[in-house]
């Protein structure tokens, strides 16, 4: 770390009469609550949030003199699968799950983070898949809290040992 002062990042609002800047972040970033990160214009700033605190696109971050940062979600390489058979995504989505797979789910389409194990997977179970570099927002999870993955007490490191 440099002896400059990084504006730290401590709380978040529901609305701000202005944006100071934008960071686009990582599934992996928006689980973290303390990091450095680097704003889309290149200053830098922490982030320090309660653990186990999720960031989800469009959430405003605030530090203490009144920077406002607006949390976009990445592009990052995800795989995508679509039908327009339920029963097919379900089954999917029930293997995957079964594996604790991060899945952003829509109608007629589930997303995962790109790995080409997985891709297989749902290729066997007779589904196209498609990899692609978008935003991956991926459901929160039965501990999601609120239902936007704010309060994921059972997220990463949750430790009920299923290794």
């Amino acid at each position: 770390m440099s002896d400059i002062e990084l504006p730290l990042l401590t709380r978040r609002v529901a609305s701000a009469a202005r944006i100071d800047g934008e960071a686009a972040l990582t599934l992996d970033q928006r689980l973290r609550s303390r990091q450095r990160i680097k704003l889309d214009d290149g200053r830098e700033a922490g982030i320090m949030l309660p653990h186990g605190e999720t960031l989800t696109d469009g959430d405003l971050l605030v530090s203490a003199d009144g920077l406002v940062v607006r949390v976009r979600a990445a592009r990052e390489a995800v795989s995508t699968a679509t039908s327009d058979d339920a029963l097919l995504l379900a089954r999917a989505c029930y293997h995957l799950g079964n594996r604790h797979v991060p899945l952003q789910i829509d109608r007629g389409r589930l997303r995962w983070r790109h790995d080409h194990v997985l891709d297989d997977l749902v290729r066997r179970l007779g589904l196209p898949v498609a990899v692609e570099q978008l935003a991956f927002e991926p459901e929160p999870g039965a501990y999601g809290g609120d239902g936007r993955g704010h309060r994921h007490e059972g997220g990463p490191g949750h430790g009920h040992g299923h290794h």
